[in-house]
């Protein structure tokens, strides 16, 4: 099935080598994620981008489901990784309690924002009950463009808050941070955590 080529996809198809060559593991925040899954636990990894994050969660011995919308990316991973990597957008996502974490660093926002609560929903599906989910949003208050072309949702937190509220969780965490991007411009961020009931 081809995928349909839109501003942000077509960035990361025609940037996939430079921008998998320009990422690092995300430590700190992944540390946190992995800390609270068993040994071995299986985790869904969505936009995985080079597969930097999937690499670290496979050598601590975790169950990894690699995927990106992207299938140059995804090739740019599975290079990386050894191992296949498979294309998944976001509405494709049809698991049911099929994962006790899902990692989604950097890529949940480029979804549409009247898009957002249906994956949500299904990320949620896809989670066994106690899963633990970890995204990341460049925070706004409108959505749009960057300078690459590429499209955002800017969440402020309490929108970002509201989306996360229709479903059925026993903990979500924001936090508000300040750093940059492969654009290398001063960004704010939410990192949000939250964890299935």
């Amino acid at each position: 099935m081809a995928i349909e080529k839109d501003p942000t996809t077509s960035f990361y198809s025609q940037n996939a080598v430079t921008y998998a060559a320009s990422s690092a593991p995300s430590t700190r925040r992944l540390d946190s994620f992995l800390s609270k899954l068993a040994p071995g636990a299986a985790v869904l990894e969505l936009g995985c981008g080079s597969g930097r994050d999937s690499a670290v969660m496979i050598a601590r011995g975790f169950d990894v489901t690699p995927t990106d919308g992207t299938p140059e990316m995804a090739e740019e991973a599975a290079r990386h990784l050894g191992r296949p990597v498979g294309v998944l957008r976001f509405g494709e996502i049809d698991a049911v309690s099929a994962f006790d974490g899902i990692w989604a660093n950097a890529c949940l926002l480029h979804a549409p924002r009247g898009e957002l609560g249906g994956i949500l929903g299904r990320i949620h599906k896809a989670l066994r009950p106690g899963g633990v989910f970890y995204a990341s949003f460049k925070a706004g208050e409108a959505e749009g463009y960057d300078g690459l072309g590429r499209y955002y949702n800017y969440p402020s937190k309490a929108w970002l808050s509201a989306a996360y509220g229709a479903f059925a969780w026993t903990s979500v965490d924001i936090d508000e941070v300040h750093g940059s991007g492969y654009d290398k411009k001063p960004t704010d961020w939410l990192h949000v955590l939250a964890v299935k009931v």
